[in-house]
């Protein structure tokens, strides 16, 4: 049941951020906007990695039938999340590269120390956890200098992905738990938060973060 409930949940996230960048991309015609591009690469990465663990979960569930999936396909789903998270904190880095407050610098080095070096799935889920995380800050710092309420809706999702790629780290030490399913719907419910300022973006010329332009 449970192997089930991560194939679904695979297939969810792959159709949700599929949407997400096509929405992305969609504003991206319509206004030229170069932190629409970045956003478009990166939605359609994240959408690409869950679509490449699925298919690791499908060709298990109906060719291998070895009872789990292939961690070399799911490490490389994730490393192809890592890239989409990459370039939605690239968006941010232009304004600056490290959040302002150093406290909060601080909490980006966390992962590093909870991790085994010998992991290299664990290595991409805590640079992914640095990215998303530096990304909800700053998103959230940026709400506060200029007021901007689609960047509240940017920041709990932002940091929804960064909570669920934490609990998918942590799904490793706790195997048999159901962590893992907890941190795919966290994750759909990050870029579904997400969806709703980029989804306007087609229909209107609001910008997802306009600072940054």
């Amino acid at each position: 049941m449970e192997f089930l409930l991560e194939n679904i949940l695979n297939l969810i996230g792959f159709l949700v951020g599929l949407g997400i960048g096509i929405m992305s991309l969609i504003g991206f015609r319509n206004t030229g906007s170069p932190t629409l591009f970045r956003l478009t690469i990166a939605f359609f990465s994240i959408s690409i990695g869950f679509f490449v663990i699925w298919t690791g979960y499908m060709a298990e569930d109906f060719v291998i039938k070895s009872g789990n999936i292939e961690r070399w396909v799911q490490t490389l789903g994730i490393a192809i999340q890592t890239v989409g998270y990459f370039f939605i904190a690239f968006s941010h880095s232009i304004k600056s590269f490290f959040p302002k407050s150093s406290y909060f610098r601080s909490v980006g080095i966390l992962p590093f120390f909870l991790v085994s070096s010998v992991q290299l799935e664990h290595l991409f889920r805590s640079v992914s956890f640095i990215l998303l995380a530096y990304g909800a800050i700053e998103t959230m710092l940026s709400y506060i200098d200029n007021r901007n309420k689609g960047a509240i809706s940017v920041s709990i999702g932002l940091a929804l992905l960064a909570l669920g790629e934490f609990l998918g780290w942590y799904s490793f030490v706790f195997p048999e738990s159901i962590l893992y399913s907890v941190s795919m719907v966290i994750k759909i419910g990050g870029l579904i938060a997400l969806f709703i300022p980029v989804s306007k973006v087609p229909l209107t010329k609001i910008k997802f973060d306009e600072g940054l332009e």
